[in-house]
C-alpha cells in the first residue's frame, strides 16, 4: 500500500468506518508516521493538525479504534479505515462525529447483533433475549421454526404488515439461535459469498 503524501504537503484524510456497522464514524488525517504507528499498535493514530502531533485516538477517554483494514482510493492520497470502536467515537459522546442516528439499511443489524450479545449476561426474568440465550437450545431453536411457520402463513393469507412483523420475528429469533451457536448473521453472509463464487 503505497500512500501519496506529497499531494497534501504530507497529511492525506482518512475515513473510519465501522468494520461491523459499516457506519462512518470520523474523518482524521494521518501522515506516514501516524500510518505506521497505527499498523504497529493495531490503534488508529491520527496527526492533529491544531497541536502538530501523533495522537491515538482514545488515548485519554478509553475510546480506541482497533484497527481490523487499511485501504487507499485510486488516486492514493485518502485512507478508508475499517475499526472496531471500544465506546463512542466523537468526542461529544456519540457513536459518530456525523450524527448519532446510529447505522442505517443492514448495520442495523450488526448493531443488533451486539446488543445480543450484551443481553447474554442479563438477567433472564427481565430479559427475553437472555431468557433465550440462557435457556435451552432447542427452545430456542423451535421458536425459529415457530416464527417461520408464521412467517409462510402470513406471505400466504395475511397483509404486507402482517407478513414484515412476523419476517422480523423469524429474523430476530434466528440471529438469537446464530449467537447462542457462537455465530453471526456475519458468519452467514461468508458462507453465502463463498458460494457465489
Amino acid at each position: 500500500m503505497k500512500i501519496d503524501f506529497k499531494k497534501s504537503d504530507g497529511l492525506v484524510p482518512a475515513i473510519v468506518q465501522d468494520a461491523d456497522t459499516q457506519q462512518v464514524l470520523m474523518l482524521g488525517y494521518m501522515n506516514a508516521e501516524a500510518v505506521k504507528k497505527t499498523r504497529e499498535s493495531g490503534f488508529v493514530t491520527f496527526y492533529s493538525r491544531s497541536r502538530q502531533t501523533i495522537w491515538q485516538k482514545g488515548e485519554t477517554s478509553g475510546n480506541t479504534l482497533s484497527l481490523i483494514d487499511m485501504k487507499i482510493d485510486c488516486d492514493q492520497d485518502s485512507i478508508l479505515i475499517q475499526a472496531r470502536p471500544a465506546g463512542p467515537t466523537c468526542h461529544l459522546g456519540t457513536t459518530s462525529c456525523f450524527g448519532d442516528e446510529g447505522p442505517e439499511g443492514l448495520g442495523f443489524l450488526a448493531d443488533l447483533t451486539k446488543t445480543i450479545e450484551q443481553r447474554r449476561a442479563a438477567d433472564p426474568q427481565s430479559s427475553y433475549t437472555a431468557s433465550l440465550l440462557q435457556g435451552p437450545l432447542t427452545r430456542t431453536a423451535q421458536k425459529v421454526g415457530e416464527e417461520g411457520v408464521e412467517t409462510v402463513i402470513a406471505a400466504l393469507a395475511q397483509s404486507d404488515e402482517a407478513f414484515l412483523s412476523e419476517s422480523a420475528d423469524l429474523l430476530y429469533h434466528l440471529m438469537v439461535l446464530l449467537g447462542a451457536k457462537g455465530h453471526t448473521l456475519q458468519d452467514v453472509v461468508a458462507t453465502l459469498k463463498a458460494r457465489s463464487h
